[in-house]
């Protein structure tokens, strides 16, 4: 059935699948089964947070696993902990038997699984929390409210973990954070203009930050002020950043700390390098031979940086000024790294992982944009940068992408690439040892989706798990069976490999891979993609007179589109082997949808999964077309004869009307999931009504516009 806008954000609400229990799993021998007469038990003198992780264990059994367990306090959970049937939940500080004497770091637990007690001890009460998350995967993996005996210590291996909402931007439900921090993230990312006002609006800063400390999350504001059109040496430069950065920091002093991007914190620089004024302040009619201050890493950035830090630590000592370079990583390394040198030491520098990397394929160079996966990093630019921070003893964090999705198809929730995901977070391990990495942003405003990706992440990045293999193998035999899981397994193969064929490019990540089928072809009529009012980019990020994007570090688009062609068709190839093989594994699956185990919820997840590589295929095959649409395009306008011009206007045709073919197969895909065609800072661009507005324009462009041309061809060489 048909899903009605927005409805995704139902799955986004909910912490606890209901009904995961399957009654064919039974206990063996040394495992804890968790049945009726067991009992939650917390101290008298537990933390708000430990309470409510408390009554969210008791849920999880309740919806989960159909199983009604008691809740307790106690003076001493030590002593409860000598009970049998009993949970208990402490933090390293109430347990008079030290049974957390090894925890050292925030979030670590201890977590000890008997046959007649599970006893949970953290470091902190967020560890608590995390200790608690962890028994309900465990016996998620397992299908049933059983565990393996064990007793282990297990540690965050990045800290923060920041990620924007997936429900909508800067729109964070409880449920939504709740969700968010069963996932193992640990903060979660604030678009802010000024005192309660983000980009959506009118938001209450405080009540958030208050919410999310509920379920254990500190909340980052990220800038985007306007508020940087006084250099750090002018006069006045000290009151001025008190009343911008200092104004937040004083009305909201718990913002854990704020990241700071070139374009979002644009300042009159005086670096000769740069234009010295801000980008949108520079006259229209003039020409830019220098790249705007938030373009470049200008010599006086770290003046900036310690007028932003004096004015935000004045109200919060602890806070951290995050110091982003999204924005030049294309300069030379030579006036990068000196920024990094010059920086003050007590801040943390962000860099993308991935980005600016140039890539060889056959005999042209491309260039990784923004963020993709086709390349699991780090690139070189990260690379310098890590060093050069590693070498200050600056705190060093990265734009992972690693909540599950990146730019390279921009209205899908995430992207079922297991083997890629799994390649970049080896990469961020070895970061971690060689440079110090420390902490990830792992989403953009495009937000956080659960997925079994994210499930992956979260087993990667704390001690003392699954491997990745382990990991796959048990989520593929949970949701698709043992009949159905190898299937699977081959599935999330096919599609990872396809992702290295993937070719980023900005002509594609700001066309028809931002949008997929819905993207119009044009020929000669300009036409804008229709979008919401309440959006805050909706349209204004797709550019829809599609041509290459040209850049010196990159080959000449008239060099690389057929290069790139050919990498998309084994892209494509690769899509639909693996849908084919999801196929499988959902009709081994089908059999047993009306089981137990919740198996016509897996089924219903399964068909989500395989509309996402549906749509993703889609996509792929209307980058193709329109980068074939290009090419004719260009030989066309430069025919002079009207007989090869009209060859090339029935190949247009016949490219045109196999892009409207894809795109109405695409509708039923984004009528049966609500968040396919969705993306929180353009909202609806690829829902029903989208795809048959761009295959009205299609077809407007066949019937009207090439009508034209014909017409004018037809007058060529008359007297």
């Amino acid at each position: 059935m048909a899903e009605k806008k927005y409805e995704f954000r139902r799955r986004l609400e909910t912490a606890h699948k209901p009904n995961r229990r399957n009654p064919e799993v039974l206990p063996s021998g040394g495992e804890a089964l968790v049945d009726e007469g067991w009992t939650i038990v917390t101290g008298e003198g537990a933390s708000p947070l430990i309470r409510r992780v408390a009554k969210d264990l008791q849920d999880y059994f309740d919806v989960s696993m159909n199983v009604s367990v008691g809740l307790r306090r106690v003076l001493d959970v030590s002593a409860a902990a000598a009970e049998e049937r009993v949970i208990v939940l402490g933090e390293k500080k109430d347990w008079s038997s030290g049974i957390g004497g090894s925890l050292a770091e925030p979030r670590s637990y201890r977590l000890i699984v008997e046959q007649q007690r599970i006893l949970v001890c953290g470091y902190d009460d967020r560890g608590v929390g995390q200790g608690s998350y962890f028994l309900e995967d465990l016996m998620n993996l397992r299908e049933a409210p059983i565990v393996e005996t064990r007793d282990v210590t297990r540690e965050p291996l990045f800290a923060p973990r920041m990620a924007h909402s997936g429900w909508g931007l800067d729109h964070y439900p409880d449920e939504h954070l709740n969700a968010m921090a069963h996932a193992g993230i640990d903060a979660i990312l604030l678009f802010v203009k000024d005192v309660d006002r983000t980009t959506d609006g009118h938001q209450d800063f405080n009540n958030l930050i208050d919410r999310a400390e509920k379920y254990g999350l500190d909340v980052y504001m990220y800038s985007y002020l306007d508020s940087s059109r006084v250099h750090p040496e002018d006069s006045g430069a000290e009151a001025y950043y008190a009343g911008t950065y200092g104004k937040i920091f004083e009305a909201c002093p718990r913002f854990k700390g704020v990241i700071l991007v070139g374009e979002s914190v644009e300042f009159p620089s005086k670096d000769p390098n740069t234009t010295g004024v801000l980008r949108l302040d520079w006259p229209s009619d003039e020409p830019k031979t220098k790249p705007s201050p938030g373009w470049w890493p200008c010599t006086d950035y770290p003046q900036w940086v310690n007028a932003v830090k004096k004015a935000v630590r004045k109200h919060n000592a602890g806070a951290e000024i995050v110091f982003w370079t999204y924005n030049w990583g294309w300069a030379p390394a030579e006036d990068r790294l000196r920024l990094i040198r010059d920086l003050p030491d007590d801040i943390t520098l962000l860099v993308t992982f991935e980005m600016f990397e140039q890539v060889q394929r056959e005999n042209v160079t491309n260039v990784c944009v923004d963020y993709t996966l086709s390349f699991e990093g780090p690139g070189e630019y990260f690379r310098s940068e890590a060093e050069a921070a590693s070498e200050r003893g600056i705190k060093l964090y990265a734009m992972s992408n690693t909540g599950g999705l990146t730019w390279d198809v921009g209205v899908i929730p995430y992207q079922p690439m297991p083997g890629q995901w799994t390649r970049r977070h080896e990469a961020l391990h070895r970061a971690r040892v060689d440079w110090g990495l420390s902490g990830l942003m792992e989403t953009h405003h495009y937000g956080w989706w659960p997925s079994f990706v994210s499930e992956l992440t979260k087993w990667s990045y704390w001690t003392n798990g699954l491997s990745a293999e382990e990991a796959l193998a048990g989520i593929a035999r949970r949701d698709f069976g043992e009949s159905g899981a190898e299937h699977a397994l081959e599935a999330w193969g096919h599609w990872s490999e396809a992702i290295r064929h993937y070719v980023p490019t900005n002509e594609d990540q700001y066309g028809p891979f931002r949008v997929g089928p819905s993207y119009p072809m044009v020929f000669r009529q300009p036409v804008q993609i229709p979008a919401a009012w309440h959006a805050l980019w909706g349209n204004e990020i797709v550019l829809t007179d599609y041509k290459p994007h040209e850049d010196p570090r990159q080959s000449l688009g008239i060099a690389r589109f057929g290069v790139e062609i050919r990498s998309l068709e084994r892209m494509l190839e690769e899509m639909l082997r693996g849908n084919a093989c999801l196929e499988r594994a959902l009709t081994a699956l089908g059999s047993d949808a009306t089981g137990g185990g919740g198996g016509r919820q897996k089924l219903e997840e399964g068909e989500r999964m395989l509309g996402i590589g549906r749509f993703i295929a889609n996509s792929v095959q209307t980058t193709i077309h329109l980068k074939k649409w290009y090419m004719l395009k260009t030989k066309l306008f430069a025919e002079p004869d009207a007989e090869r011009a009209e060859e090339l206007l029935k190949e247009m045709e016949r490219v045109a009307l196999l892009e409207v073919a894809n795109a109405e197969s695409t509708i039923p895909l984004v009528e049966a999931d609500s968040r396919l065609g969705w993306e929180a800072s353009m909202d609806y661009m690829t829902d029903r009504e989208h795809l048959q507005w761009k295959i009205k324009q299609v077809r407007s462009v066949l019937a009207k516009e090439f009508g034209d041309y014909r017409q004018s061809l037809a007058l060529t060489g008359r007297n």
